[in-house]
């Protein structure tokens, strides 16, 4: 791995360096313009609280052709019954807020740190980072947050209080963003391979990357 150096935005190239695992570095810090950069390349901070910044590209990546999504026949029910709505962008904090404190099996605590939460809200108050709210009877019972490049959607963390809730989401999102060209999962869930997400080579994944960077 490598030494970021505090005082310069720099990442080796992940083209050219593995690393150990898909940790590419480490160390820096959670600037907004350290986390664009290093989405712009492909790569994503994960790590513990209170524990060093860990820098990630791996290969394979995880991730979802919006083409190739799949939708069960009783989730289609769900959704053509209007059991949820959805919005975009309509509150951004609480969502990440719920991503954080929400319990998932076989994982205690959480990996989103109060620093990392706060270094997201910057971006999207930048409009480099956005939330999907799913509502239901009036209250938010799930969502996620991520960020885009191009037509390229990074996607970070997701919740849902009733089941079912962030699946719609999801689905939703895709369905009515037809521009999209590829969802980055970042890690596996067989959640999101229900979906039809996929692992793919990191220089395929990088290739259509780098291509909506140029169109930015």
């Amino acid at each position: 791995m490598v030494r970021l150096d505090n005082n310069e935005i720099s990442f080796p190239d992940p083209e050219l360096y593995d690393g150990h695992e898909g940790v590419i570095a480490f160390g820096g810090d959670l600037s907004v313009e350290r986390i664009c950069f290093a989405y712009q390349l492909g790569i994503f901070p994960w790590f513990n609280p209170e524990e060093e910044i860990l820098w990630w590209c791996p290969d394979p990546r995880f991730v979802l052709v919006p083409r190739e999504l799949k939708v069960s026949k009783s989730m289609r029910k769900i959704l053509n019954r209007n059991v949820f709505t959805f919005s975009q962008n309509r509150n951004f904090r609480e969502v990440i807020k719920n991503c954080q404190e929400i319990s998932r099996r076989e994982q205690a605590g959480t990996w989103l740190s109060d620093e990392l939460m706060e270094a997201f809200i910057q971006l999207h108050q930048y409009g480099l980072a956005k939330s999907i709210e799913v509502w239901q009877n009036g209250e938010l019972v799930g969502g996620f947050y991520g960020l885009q490049i191009g037509n390229v959607f990074c996607g970070e963390s997701m919740f849902a209080k009733v089941s079912n809730a962030s699946k719609a989401g999801f689905i939703h999102f895709i369905e009515t963003h037809k521009d999209l060209e590829l969802i980055d999962c970042q890690s596996h869930t067989d959640h999101l391979e229900s979906l039809g997400a996929k692992m793919i080579p990191k220089r395929d994944f990088l290739k259509i990357l780098y291509r909506n960077n140029e169109r930015r």
